[in-house]
């Protein structure tokens, strides 16, 4: 889906909407407060504040970099949202899957670290440390209480926040914000937007920044972008800060399926224009094979690296001292 305008303010539609926003709220409030068993490794657990578009992939990509390199070996818990995959046992990506087996954050975090795609997240788990993984982080865990997390990651994109500040479906919120800043350990804001401050201000945990870039520099050239992510419009301005010159962009639904018709037409566009097309890793994958664009991989720069570093692996060694005692 597509995150409706009427999320962004308090407007009349989500004043009738509103009921069943604080209904869907309790419900996940409740689910928040609840006892989840604790898994035999070290447990990160990383959650949006709003229904999508916050930066939970990058930043799960960029944990398990952190991680790798401090000599750690972690494996990414995903549901593998998305997939068309009847599969209920919890299954490890390999080459051989594809967006619609695994789903396509699955099979892009796969292409970083050892990647495992199941509903239940202990038996994902438990395979996990079969496989040798000494560290484990919930892509999406937050919410779903179905591991207690050694520490929870939020994360908040400052250009959107909290939204209209009300839950779905009267707004974009996942539950309530109160108690999500309750449920977080830290909470890590990515950009420099317009809800920063006000996020800031009422967050009671710890807050780092950090922001989206690219290593990539398309100076001078003609691109098309277009994306089928949360909030495409993130991708289009870390586009336009490569120095492309964007003469059209398109955007779809998050995890859209692309029909060939849609393909045909993005493909049109780009002769019409003499522009390159554009997209993002995650769009990517879900391509048929032959279509002809660039790909613009993200990554997640923290504005203090060292501290969060450290309470990250601070917190890594101190579950693995407790599970040893």
């Amino acid at each position: 889906m597509r995150a409706p305008e009427f999320w962004r303010a308090d407007g009349a539609v989500s004043r009738v909407l509103s009921p069943l926003g604080r209904l869907y709220g309790a419900i996940a409030r409740r689910r928040l407060r609840r006892d989840a068993p604790r898994a035999a490794l070290p447990t990160i657990v990383v959650g949006g504040l709003t229904s999508g578009g916050d930066g939970k992939t990058p930043l799960v990509i960029t944990l398990a970099s952190l991680l790798a390199e401090r000599g750690e070996r972690p494996a990414l818990l995903t549901r593998g949202y998305g997939r068309s995959s009847r599969r209920s046992a919890p299954f490890l990506v390999s080459p051989k899957d594809n967006a619609t087996t695994a789903g396509d954050e699955a099979l892009l975090l796969s292409r970083r670290a050892l990647t495992i795609v199941g509903a239940d997240r202990w038996a994902s788990a438990k395979m996990a440390r079969e496989l040798g993984a000494t560290v484990v982080i919930l892509d999406d865990g937050f919410h779903s209480r179905q591991l207690a997390a050694d520490i929870s990651l939020l994360v908040v994109d400052s250009d959107y926040g909290a939204g209209n500040g009300r839950c779905l479906p009267a707004g974009p919120l996942r539950a309530p914000l109160r108690a999500q800043l309750e449920a977080a350990d830290v909470a890590l804001v990515i950009g420099d937007g317009p809800a920063r401050r006000q996020f800031e201000a009422q967050c009671t945990k710890p807050v780092f920044r950090a922001r989206m870039t690219s290593g990539k520099t398309l100076a001078g050239a003609r691109v098309i972008g277009f994306a089928g992510i949360g909030r495409p419009e993130k991708f289009f301005r870390t586009l336009a800060q490569t120095g492309a010159e964007i003469v059209a962009t398109r955007a779809f639904p998050d995890h859209h399926r692309f029909s060939a018709r849609e393909i045909a037409r993005l493909a049109a566009l780009s002769r019409r224009y003499d522009a390159e097309l554009v997209t993002t890793e995650k769009d990517a994958v879900r391509l048929p094979p032959g279509v002809d664009c660039d790909t613009l991989a993200i990554d997640l720069v923290f504005g203090e690296p060292g501290g969060f570093v450290e309470k990250l692996l601070a917190a890594v060694e101190c579950a693995r001292l407790s599970r040893a005692s």
